[in-house]
């Protein structure tokens, strides 16, 4: 964390609370803290990114306050007034943050206090900072949860749409990274549509969990003020309102869910990234990348690296170490709110900005890339990636058992080998020799195009398979964002 200079009594937020010793703690200490105690316990250096959500959660609390008579209708319109135009001040960069007033929270309060006088010391009514933060928290990775979400339909509507583009185009399909059966290009892209799906519901479902509020728990442990939680809940578009005002304000579970979910999905964007580096090597060959997602090398005339690609690899590292890192923080404290609690939210800030890079960077590579078809086409024949299909048709045709089908394969594989040629090279005699029963119907399903057509199961490869798959994707992700 960078230094953070240390504010003098001249701050105008001294006068926060009748007291230029600690504005925060008004009466209780007679003198400030240390230099460095300041500089630890001030949090408004990264969260004052959650002053959208804490005067939209201000502006709740005013409006239940005055239903229940804590506030008068004219407080309530002057506080209105004051935090409109604090968000106008800090829209527009006029706003001064003050770290001798710790955080977001303070520095609006005191600000609206400055602004409106004693009908901004009221809106503090009935709550306390350690409902506040945890109400703005939960607002603000609802908020990035649905920014996501849109990117990542977007991704998937890339890939569905390259893969429609590619229903029929062969490339080899890999286990061990061994050459193992021809598949399509379309038929590899709409893997990762699933993936992403699954991320998208795993996101979801982490909204649908957070969506409780907080607010009113004040420190830990409710309010003897005559609130109205549901109707704070309702205006922030919370499902209902916590019920435990003890783990509302201490649990951070919504936090690591969401970088839980962050991880996973990371997981899935490296492991294409992954795959992109490598088609785009010389070795592979099939695909090129523009210059738009490249970058060439200061001694290397010649290269075009796939910096994009490798960087929404790497971004994994840290997004899963913010995840780690959290769950650490949380994992040894006791009930209820403490300190350790603002270590909570770099992470999910760091975690989420990296998240918004990789999926754009993503989107932008997937929309980019130029297959080359004849280099896939060609790598989907080697290594008798069709030998699945020549002991199937003895299974089909021959009605011999499967092991034994694969075991005369082997041996037909291990004379094509031996031979220096493909299976479809082999003549019906050497065939023969193998299996008898060989006719020369075994040449039709040695090719990739046939190979591609037979796997018509749910599921399967076969280009009919893959076009209905990758328009029925678009048509969801049409209705569905």
């Amino acid at each position: 964390m960078k230094n953070v200079p240390v504010e003098k009594e001249t701050d105008p937020a001294s006068s926060f609370e009748g007291t230029a010793a600690n504005p925060q703690w008004g009466g209780r200490f007679a003198s400030g803290p240390a230099a460095i105690m300041s500089e630890i316990n001030a949090s408004i250096g990264f969260d004052k990114i959650l002053w959208r959500q804490d005067i939209r959660g201000s502006l709740a609390h005013a409006a239940m306050l005055q239903k229940v008579g804590l506030l008068t209708a004219t407080e309530l319109a002057e506080i209105r007034q004051g935090l409109g135009d604090i968000a106008q001040e800090i829209g527009e960069g006029r706003f001064e943050f003050s770290p001798a007033l710790e955080d977001i929270h303070m520095n609006i309060e005191a600000r609206l206090s400055e602004r409106i006088g004693e009908a901004g010391k009221r809106l503090h009514t009935a709550r306390s900072r350690n409902d506040q933060v945890a109400t703005d928290f939960r607002l603000w990775v609802r908020d990035a949860i649905d920014g996501l979400q849109e990117q990542t339909a977007s991704l998937m509507r890339a890939l569905a749409t390259r893969a429609l583009e590619h229903h029929a185009t062969p490339m080899p399909g890999f286990t061990h990274l061994q050459v193992a059966q021809p598949v399509t290009f379309g038929h590899h892209l709409l893997a990762y549509v699933e993936m992403l799906s699954r991320d998208r519901g795993r996101l979801r479902d982490a909204r649908a969990r957070l969506n409780e509020c907080p607010l009113g728990s004040a420190a830990l442990a409710g309010t003897s003020f005559p609130i109205d939680r549901a109707m704070t809940a309702a205006a922030l578009d919370f499902d209902r309102p916590t019920a435990n005002s003890l783990d509302a304000v201490s649990d951070r579970d919504f936090a690591l869910e969401f970088l839980s979910a962050l991880s996973l999905q990371a997981m899935h964007l490296s492991r294409l990234a992954e795959e992109i580096v490598m088609w785009a090597s010389a070795p592979f060959g099939f695909v090129t990348l523009s210059d738009a997602f490249t970058t060439g090398s200061s001694i290397m005339p010649q290269k075009r690296n796939p910096d994009a690609a490798e960087l929404v690899r790497a971004k994994i590292g840290r997004i899963m170490g913010n995840f780690v890192g959290l769950l650490t923080v949380m994992k040894g404290l006791p009930l209820a709110y403490a300190k350790d609690t603002q270590e909570d939210k770099e992470p999910v800030f760091d975690a989420t900005e990296a998240m918004t890079l990789s999926l754009a960077a993503m989107d932008g590579m997937i929309r980019d890339l130029k297959p080359n078809t004849d280099r896939m086409r060609e790598v989907a024949g080697m290594g008798f990636s069709t030998a699945t299909d020549l002991a199937d048709w003895l299974v089909r045709e021959l009605r011999v058992p499967f092991r034994t089908a694969h075991h005369v394969t082997g041996r037909l594989v291990g004379l094509a080998e031996q031979k220096g040629c493909d299976l479809a090279d082999l003549s019906l005699a050497e065939m023969q020799a193998v299996e008898p029963g060989i006719t020369a119907g075994i040449f039709d399903v040695l090719t990739v195009e046939s190979s591609l057509a037979s796997r018509t199961s749910f599921g399967g490869t076969a280009p009919s398979n893959v076009q209905q798959q990758a328009q029925a994707w678009l048509n969801k992700l049409g209705e569905t964002t």
